[in-house]
């Protein structure tokens, strides 16, 4: 659970919430009881920012790690997943 704060309060205790970011991960900040943001500390937005793996990178890993041809996989599979119709009408 992450600790709380109004936007109030971290105004005014700025300092003492930045020195708490150095031991927990994030903090909300809320306005009005309804949270709108949050604060991470340096280590967290590190671990988010750059441990993930990209898309396509992911995407050739699972190319290179599966051989599909032996999944025997049948094109039609894949009929009716995808939805066919023109969409809906937008009015400029």
């Amino acid at each position: 659970m992450s600790k709380k704060y109004s936007i109030a309060e971290a105004r005014h205790n700025l300092a003492s919430i930045v020195h708490e970011l150095e031991v927990r991960p994030h903090i909300e900040l809320t306005r009005r009881g309804e949270p709108v943001a949050m604060l991470l500390s340096i280590d967290e937005f590190r671990r988010l920012s750059t441990n993930g793996t990209r898309f396509w990178d992911a995407y050739l890993a699972f190319r290179d790690s599966v051989e599909l041809p032996e999944l025997q996989l049948e094109p039609e599979i894949f009929d009716g997943v995808r939805d066919r119709s023109s969409g809906r009408e937008v009015q400029l």
